[in-house]
């Protein structure tokens, strides 16, 4: 690495999209380790060791497309003067067409652009360009093209998006508000110490038909572990496409009625001994749940379908495709071999192999795909459940930035994901380690030239039975933060992706599914970015306490309109905590501040007393008012109730007075228990599901965003 010339480096990693400089969240300019970026464009594939590779490798980029007979991949907007091109040897005739979505062939007009022949491997290749008719509809269509000199034909994905989603204008002019909630931790007298589906289905009608509520927001619900122990967090799953079986309420599946005597009288004593666990307010015990659940499961598996489940059943198969297949044979292949068993790198990646491992395991694979059926009829329950209740959006999704290492995800699209490098987060103000998530990247050429398919096959079952979703780090659809193997977060940089085609696919997907689409674009990010998601017709995210300049709060009225707003979020305490600065005596204990405690609180007071400024300016709220007085809390939701913004975000901790924090980034389930908080109120009781209905704390609440303007804040 010695040997690297800088200016040969930096040309390379720009042609790959690899950041050399970045401004930091201290609006100062840091420039990237040679060492760095040599890491991370290995991850990429790109050799870069040496002057020699690197002359090379740019030699290679510059190459690529014209090896290539038509584009891997082409993504545009609808509407725009888009072009593609074609390569063939030079003076070849071509013949292009461009089948659609709907089954038509449309003859592109060719264009009269001159480019030079290259020379590629010892032969002049030619280029001919083509434009994209500018009334093509949005969908996934193909361009064809065949060689006529030498008959050989190629295809490709054509994917034109959606200029703006349509959902987001149907927000314009009316504010809404929704519950934020971690489905985990809200239990009801009938769950097994956990919150599930049917808990999801009683919070929808409780929030839209006693509060009116537009919509429920949850944690990421993608699937875990296919047994215990599982992963606490919702945001590092084994998958996204997928939902997590612990999430299944065993009583409500249809095949119950079909026990026995005898087993029905078992799994009813299985479900008594969880009566103590719903009532907990220590601690959320996952394993425990879905290991008793696990056993249910199995049982009620064995009885026979009637015919009419059976079609169900078949059509849900079809419908989800491989994909489904390659994940429940993962979760069956997990269920026997450890992560670090090294069958995973050889034999379960021979299709042979696989095939004949297939054949052994299929009873326990076609449990798996029971699994998600079952998770699929009773999320569709919750759906429909909120929109009875009269919500104009209903259950909200979210979608993480991605997937554990040894995960199904990562077995099974490996060939899109990058290896040597994981993703996270530069050091900021709250984070002033950095952040690592242990998650490995897309990478950006592989999942362009398999035409984007993993990306959307996840973002459409993510829509299935949702009104909305939120893209946590949404900004990870511009450019991420790789994070090279052995280095800390600091030592990491931005790789840059294909923004126009990642958000136009997202957009394109939400399309379809009607549904609104909020990004979570907090933390540093480059100036167009939210201009860009605007544009595209798709929510932006504000944190009250994060809306603030040098000077002072931004005033609620500078807000934006196409937002989601909030008070708080689950990396923070609940307002109560977070006015008491319990985030900041929390990060001192555990070691994570880098300036002293006294110093951050110090600065935290200060944003705080900045926050609280807006609510005394406006009369929300008397100057004399202890800070531990619920009231305090509804002001600050007061202040958010006079912004533009289109929605917003109740989190069901404040609603209910609870204090302590779901989740303490930087931290180990060791130092603190995050994601495994049960829900309770400012006195330490359990708050449950049926609770809510006649909180006095949640209507005292509701009423301060109806005092406040919001329209929909008032019982259907």
């Amino acid at each position: 690495m010695a040997d690297v010339i800088p200016e040969r480096l930096t040309e390379l990693a720009h042609r790959h999209g690899v950041a050399t400089s970045y401004v930091g969240w201290d609006e100062e300019t840091h420039d990237v380790s040679a060492e760095t970026l040599v890491a991370v464009l290995t991850a990429l594939g790109v050799p870069a060791d040496s002057p020699e590779e690197i002359e090379e490798s740019i030699r290679e980029v510059d190459e690529r497309p014209w090896r290539e007979f038509v584009p891997a991949v082409t993504v545009v907007t609808e509407g725009g003067d888009n072009t593609f091109w074609v390569h063939v040897p030079h003076g070849n005739l071509v013949k292009v067409w461009i089948a659609t979505e709907d089954g038509r062939d449309v003859a592109p007009e060719q264009l009269d652009v001159w480019v030079d022949p290259r020379e590629i491997d010892g032969a002049l290749v030619g280029r001919a360009t083509f434009a994209i008719p500018d009334d093509l509809e949005p969908g996934y269509h193909q361009i064809k093209a065949l060689d006529l000199d030498v008959s050989t034909a190629s295809s490709a994905p054509l994917i034109v998006t959606p200029r703006r989603l349509h959902t987001a204008d149907r927000l314009l002019g009316r504010q809404r508000w929704g519950l934020a909630v971690q489905l985990y931790s809200i239990r009801s007298a009938d769950s097994w110490g956990v919150g599930d589906f049917a808990d999801l289905t009683g919070i929808c009608e409780v929030a839209g038909s006693a509060y009116g509520a537009d919509f429920v927001q949850v944690n990421p619900l993608h699937a875990a572990q296919p047994h215990p122990p599982i992963e606490a967090s919702p945001y590092l799953p084994v998958t996204r496409r997928f939902l997590n079986p612990i999430y299944i309420r065993v009583t409500d599946i249809p095949e119950l009625d079909g026990l026995s005597k005898s087993e029905r009288k078992w799994l009813d004593k299985l479900a008594r001994g969880f009566m103590g666990e719903n009532t907990a307010t220590d601690r959320i015990r996952r394993n425990k749940s879905y290991r008793a659940k696990l056993e249910a499961l199995e049982l009620i598996y064995g009885v026979p379908l009637s015919p009419a489940r059976k079609t169900a059943l078949r059509e849900f198969r079809k419908r989800e495709g491989k994909g489904l297949k390659r994940f429940a044979t993962w979760c069956a292949l997990a269920e026997r071999y450890d992560a670090d068993d090294p069958r995973w790198q050889d034999k379960f990646l021979d299709p042979a192999y696989l095939k004949k491992k297939r054949r052994k395991l299929a009873r326990r694979i076609d449990f798996h795909i029971w699994l998600q059926w079952i998770c699929d009829e009773q999320l569709a329950t919750a759906a429909h459940a909120a929109e009875s209740a009269g919500m104009s959006i209903g259950v909200m999704a979210d979608l993480a930035v991605g997937v554990g290492r040894h995960s199904a995800d990562a077995w099974a699209l490996g060939h899109v994901l990058a290896s040597g490098a994981t993703v996270g987060a530069p050091p900021d103000g709250f984070n002033q380690q950095g952040q690592g998530w242990d998650q490995p990247p897309w990478h950006p050429r592989r999942l362009a030239e398999a035409g984007y398919e993993p990306y959307r096959d996840m973002i459409r079952t993510v829509l299935r039975h949702a009104g909305g979703v939120r893209v946590d780090h949404i900004l990870g659809l511009f450019r991420l933060w790789w994070i090279p193997d052995g280095m800390g977060p600091a030592g990491g940089t931005y790789v840059h992706y294909d923004s126009e085609a990642l958000i136009g696919i997202l957009a394109l997907e939400a399309q379809r599914a009607d549904a609104v689409v909020v990004g979570e674009d907090l933390g540093v990010f480059e100036p167009t970015v939210q201009d860009t998601l605007r544009e595209r017709g798709i929510l932006g995210t504000s944190i009250l306490w994060f809306e603030q300049d040098r000077k002072a709060a931004i005033a609620p009225e500078r807000y934006r309109e196409l937002c989601l707003t909030s008070v708080t979020t689950h990396d923070l305490p609940p307002t109560s905590g977070y006015l008491a600065g319990d985030h900041i005596a929390l990060r001192a204990r555990l070691g994570l501040l880098e300036t002293g405690e006294e110093a951050e609180r110090e600065r935290n007071e200060r944003e705080r007393d900045a926050v609280l400024e807006l609510a005394y300016e406006r009369g929300l709220l008397s100057r004399d008012t202890p800070l531990s007085e619920p009231e305090v809390v509804d002001a600050l939701y007061a202040v958010i109730a006079h912004t533009p913004s289109v929605l917003l975000s109740v989190a069901l901790v404040d609603a209910v007075g609870e204090r302590r924090i779901q989740n303490q980034p930087g931290t180990s389930a060791e130092q603190y228990p995050n994601w495994c908080i049960p829900l309770a109120n400012a006195d330490g009781e359990v708050v449950l599901v049926e609770d809510l209905v006649s909180s006095v704390r949640f209507r005292q609440l509701v009423n301060v965003l109806n005092e406040n303007g919001v329209p929909s804040a008032s019982p259907r």
